[in-house]
């Protein structure tokens, strides 16, 4: 399905210049027209907060504040405007530890560099299509971090097969986030 993302604001967060001039075309090939960009968390966070953007996609590497660090300042810093915009989080690194490090800091999407323009689209229209939930306890706020929901499940959550990979039609899952890669150990 085709989206009308004329009307949407996004805030690219990106310290390597041909990366964020690739992620600014293909934003505008989908239809967006604007686009705010920044060169690490700390001016990425300013951005944030003075023009309130629909989206954010961050790096999770630049200095001097990265992209973790700038998703949990989203959600949880008291002056956050907006601590429930949509954060997708994108990384040269596909281990499972850093997968969970990110969905722990409330990242809603995850993407694996390199990436192709299909994958982003996915990523966005996974959150137009199957917005989750926001969870707040005393360690955590952010989406919910399952997106499938067993119905005839009556016991127990069984935490260990959560951490479990699933593939469902060349998409992999790791506590129910997308990867467009199998998580390497």
């Amino acid at each position: 399905m085709a989206y009308d993302f004329e009307n949407i604001s996004v805030l690219i967060i990106e310290d390597n210049a041909p990366m964020l001039g690739l992620l600014k075309s293909l934003l505008n090939v989908y239809g967006f027209q604007t686009i705010l960009t920044a060169r690490d968390g700390e001016e990425g966070y300013r951005v944030f907060q003075t023009h309130k953007p629909d989206l954010v996609i961050t790096d999770w590497m630049m200095k001097p504040v990265d992209g973790i660090s700038l998703s949990r300042r989203i959600r949880n810093d008291a002056r956050s405007p907006a601590p429930f915009t949509p954060i997708i989080l994108m990384t040269g690194f596909s281990q499972l530890r850093r997968v969970m490090q990110a969905r722990d800091a409330g990242v809603t999407e995850f993407i694996v560099k390199p990436f192709n323009a299909r994958d982003l689209y996915r990523r966005i229209s996974q959150i137009i299509e199957k917005p989750r939930q926001f969870v707040r306890s005393e360690d955590f706020f952010g989406p919910d971090r399952r997106r499938k929901t067993t119905e005839n499940y009556n016991g127990p959550q069984r935490r260990d097969e959560d951490s479990r990979s699933l593939i469902d039609k060349d998409v992999y899952y790791v506590d129910d986030i997308e990867l467009s890669d199998p998580p390497q150990a």
